[in-house]
């Protein structure tokens, strides 16, 4: 999502000077998953130092799903990227990590993957960055103490597992803050949990690439005369999703049209209203075009465990494109209660609250202003991980 030519323009640039940096990432998800902060956290380290990053990709640390058939995880994989700065490696391991014993088991697995990293050190200036605990990455701090390391504490890992998973992840993330040089987290409910134990632990909220949302820029002081408006939601429909909120905003609002657009992991429990449109997923510029057409912007998340930690992505760039945003008050978003274009399910009747937010307009200079201020970059660069080349 960061611009390609800028990105190809930076690396050419900073070419003689490749050695100098390098990045070790231990991302949570795999490089080839649609662009999120890991990925916007090494384009933003390459473009920044012109160093290179070895991404690594994530090993089971939970107990195997029937739904996990016939994913192999013990292939060593490296990716076709199309980028010279970039190596990715699959770091290989069994499902078991929440057994004891299993770090003597799996550090077998894991041995080309150290290699691997002692090869990349030698090579540059390195900074190890952490985006998931497990025991591997607890093993590369015990073998690589010599360098730089920050923990991007993103999200309640533990919440997203149960039992004997849920405990060991926490176990191996609770090192990770004790012993990385610099914790990062990404929402202030994190900030607060980990700082009874890092009270250096430092806030760097999610952001947005300020340039992509421009590509479909809302058209301010459009008026709808007697077209339906349009109260709509881009993203992941999973067990987070509120459906009977979405419901409840449909019959307040019959004339109008409700859109919920994204991959369907959690379809409704019960008929929808007639006004209520599902749509499937697609790409993200497309994405954005479907925001361009919304009047209102929704974040209709239960209030749970798994939510209570998160800052959404989503909510960057629907104000990046001038929208009101009715909200749950989950995670971060909890704490923006009185912030401009942000209506709080709950703080009165769904039909004088959303009369509310269609009556909201931001000026085009509040957008700019918004965007510029909550670019990946501006928020990377206010982290203080490193002097900048």
């Amino acid at each position: 999502m960061i611009d390609s030519e800028a990105g190809a323009s930076s690396g050419h640039k900073q070419e003689g000077a490749l050695a100098k940096r390098g990045l070790v990432y231990v991302s949570p998800l795999p490089h080839e998953s649609f662009s999120q902060r890991p990925h916007k956290f090494v384009q933003w380290f390459h473009q920044r130092t012109g160093g290179r990053v070895l991404w690594l990709n994530p090993y089971p640390t939970r107990f195997p799903r029937w739904s996990d058939l016939g994913k192999s995880r013990l292939l060593d994989r490296f990716d076709s990227v199309g980028e010279a700065w970039l190596e990715v490696l699959q770091v290989r391991g069994l499902p078991i990590e929440p057994l004891p014993g299993s770090k003597a088991i799996n550090g077998y697995f894991w041995r080309d993957a150290f290699q691997t990293v002692r090869r990349f050190a030698r090579e540059s200036e390195t900074m190890l960055a952490i985006g998931k605990p497990s025991a591997f990455a607890n093993e590369l701090l015990d073998r690589f103490p010599e360098l730089q390391s920050v923990y991007d504490m993103m999200d309640n890992f533990a919440a997203f597992y149960d039992g004997l998973s849920s405990r060991a992840i926490r176990r191996n993330e609770a090192r990770i803050v004790t012993r990385a040089g610099t914790v990062l987290c990404s929402s202030t409910r994190l900030l607060e949990a980990t700082r009874t134990s890092r009270p250096d632990a430092r806030l760097v909220l999610n952001a947005l690439d300020p340039d992509v949302p421009l590509s479909a820029a809302r058209q301010h002081g459009v008026e709808h005369g007697e077209q339906p408006r349009i109260f709509g939601y881009v993203g992941t429909i999973a067990q987070w999703f509120d459906w009977d909120l979405v419901c409840a905003l449909a019959l307040a609002r019959r004339a109008d049209t409700v859109r919920i657009i994204g991959p369907l992991f959690n379809p409704p429990a019960t008929e929808l209203p007639p006004n209520v449109e599902v749509r499937p997923a697609v790409p993200h510029l497309e994405a954005l075009n479907q925001m361009a057409q919304f009047d209102v912007a929704l974040i209709p998340f239960k209030q749970n465990p798994l939510t209570a930690c998160v800052d959404p992505i989503k909510y960057y760039e629907y104000r990046a494109m001038g929208l009101a945003i009715l909200t749950t008050p989950f995670g971060e978003m909890a704490e923006r209660k009185g912030q401009d274009g942000v209506f709080l399910f709950g703080e009165m009747d769904l039909a004088e609250l959303s009369e509310k937010a269609l009556s909201y307009r931001m000026t085009p200079g509040a957008q700019s202003r918004f965007s510029a201020d909550n670019a990946w970059g501006t928020r990377f660069d206010g982290a203080g991980l490193m002097p900048l080349q």
